[in-house]
């Protein structure tokens, strides 16, 4: 192998492993990162239902499924979605009705 060639795989392979050092070297401000509470996630989940329920009746407008095939997806998704929408419900409900905490004193 020529000295051109050996400089060459070197410098790939240090490339590699700096690739694999930012991509999969953890964070180091972990507890600083936010962390979702339980209404957060079901929000985020029903836009995700909405969003794949939208995409299924186009791709069912398209032709890309048969009708029992659509409508068993579709009653999947829709009976999920009003199972996170109750969650969303209730957890606001008693969001709303919880009395605000006590302020503390020094």
């Amino acid at each position: 192998m020529t000295n051109a060639g050996t400089l060459s795989l070197i410098a790939c392979a240090l490339l590699l492993i700096g690739l694999f050092l930012y991509v999969f070297w953890p964070e180091r401000h972990v507890e600083a990162q936010h962390n979702k509470t339980r209404l957060e996630y079901l929000r985020e989940r029903r836009e995700t239902l909405y969003d794949n329920l939208r995409d299924l009746n186009f791709e069912y407008r398209a032709g890309k499924y048969p009708e029992e095939d659509y409508a068993a997806q579709r009653a999947a998704l829709e009976n999920e979605t009003a199972d996170v929408v109750a969650e969303i419900d209730l957890l606001e409900s008693h969001t709303l009705s919880a009395p605000a905490p006590a302020p503390h004193s020094l």
